[in-house]
């Protein structure tokens, strides 16, 4: 018999760590190979972790809605083996005091009943946790990274934590009292009584409404740490053009009933503004780069991510990999498969990750234009606004004259560290030119 430490496996570039949003099994509970323990999320995609071994898991390292890095234990199996390895995956090379490592050594021979490991873990577990908590500086008390971390958003000094009564074990501050002192909280100082627990505190503020508070999801979180990471990284410079796409609009009035009766998926505007984009990132390369310090990488595969609206209000990016190898017909079944597989949180970790450019149709919430904030680590990004009909002059061999167009906004959003106004505004021209003189022909 032995143990085997199930690790948080890696979810994708530039992702570090993960909710833990539900397990589906408890301690105690057989386990196959390849059966699905807990789930998970980040701010990109959700998913199951699922074992590598068969056992009974025997103890859980993280609760539900708490934060696990990439290389941390999720949940301990024991099986009916001695383990030859753990998971394959690369852990952190640095830690700190703050992440001590516990190692318990188990010889094959000396493997107590099921009941009593569990009991010896839950005693380790207990221990690593005290170890695991240092002063949030210097301080009489000890707190747990999570609650530095709540702390250190709110803006709460050391003289004011100290001041908040908790219920832990040994009267430790724990997430749930931060949180509720949290709700309490107004802008008064604090007394010197200590506060927190069931000890009520006085609204001394007579603006305050009851409009309701929700803490930010896990998601929302992360999308706003990148979004605000990406504005601190990247000199934002949009350029705008208008695109008479009338030609666009009739070709496919003409062809989405035979494309359906054909390929049973329905051709919308999606795959067509992308095989505009694939032509035009073929013309100007440069934007189908990415940044890292002081190097300029020039991407060979065009992955094109399109950002897709999710049914609770959040965003997320699946990628078309190696787009400019597709035809219409396969950009248009893999725009329609990843978007409804992104809506019903289906998506694998493999399909968010690895994009070169991005796009994102702002049209279909009725907006005009918009200036979207560049998907890092790429260097640019593109957004479509609505198609609208317009008056417009129309130049012919005997005179201009007035006539109905259906005309929209392309917004391009680029690096200037690295793409200057002349090829980012070139790029979106020539993304409209090939959308103005559309020739698409399909095998009818």
């Amino acid at each position: 018999m032995g143990l085997y430490h199930l690790k948080l496996p890696k979810m994708g570039e530039s992702v570090a760590e993960a909710t833990v949003t539900k397990w589906l099994l408890d301690i105690g509970d057989k386990i196959q190979q390849d059966d699905p323990i807990v789930e998970i999320a980040t701010d990109k995609v959700d998913t199951d972790v699922t074992s590598e071994v068969e056992g009974i898991l025997v103890e859980k390292c993280f609760n539900e809605n708490e934060v696990v890095k990439v290389g941390e234990t999720l949940v301990i199996i024991q099986t009916e083996g001695a383990v030859e390895h753990e998971a394959e995956i690369e852990i952190p090379e640095e830690k700190t005091a703050e992440e001590p490592s516990i190692e318990i050594e188990v010889k094959e021979e000396e493997i107590p009943p099921l009941e009593e490991t569990a009991k010896v873990l839950e005693q380790d577990l207990e221990k690593a946790t005290t170890l695991s908590q240092v002063p949030i500086s210097e301080g009489s008390r000890f707190y747990s990274p999570l609650v530095r971390n709540i702390a250190k958003k709110e803006g709460i000094p050391l003289e004011e934590l100290e001041k908040i009564v908790g219920t832990g074990k040994d009267q430790r501050l724990t997430k749930r009292d931060l949180l509720n002192y949290l709700e309490k909280r107004t802008s008064a100082p604090i007394s010197s009584t200590q506060v927190g627990g069931s000890i009520p505190i006085q609204n001394t503020n007579p603006h305050q409404t009851n409009d309701p508070i929700r803490e930010m999801t896990r998601m929302e979180e992360l999308i706003a740490e990148h979004m605000m990471s990406s504005l601190k990284t990247s000199a934002h410079v949009q350029s705008f053009i208008e695109v008479d796409v009338s030609r666009l609009w009739d070709w496919r009035a003409e062809v989405k009933e035979k494309f359906f009766a054909r390929e049973n998926e329905k051709l919308t505007f999606t795959p067509l503004f992308m095989s505009a984009i694939i032509k035009a990132l073929r013309d100007y390369p440069a934007l189908n780069s990415s940044v890292e310090g002081q190097k300029i990488i020039r991407k060979q595969a065009i992955n094109l991510g399109m950002a897709t609206a999710l049914p609770d209000g959040n965003l997320i990016v699946p990628v078309i990999k190696n787009a400019d190898h597709l035809n219409l017909v396969g950009l248009a079944k893999a725009v329609n498969d990843l978007a409804t597989r992104a809506r019903a949180g289906q998506l694998n970790p493999e399909e968010v990750k690895g994009g070169t450019y991005t796009f994102t149709n702002i049209g279909q919430f009725g907006s005009l234009m918009g200036t979207p904030i560049i998907n890092q680590p790429q260097v640019g990004i593109l957004a479509i606004g609505a198609i609208r009909k317009t008056p417009a002059v129309i130049e012919t061999p005997k005179g201009d004259f007035i006539g109905i167009r259906r005309k929209m906004i392309l917004s391009h959003s680029y690096d200037h560290r690295i793409i200057n106004g002349a090829t980012g505004g070139l790029f979106v021209k020539r993304v409209a030119e090939y959308l103005e003189n559309w020739s698409e022909t399909l095998p009818f």
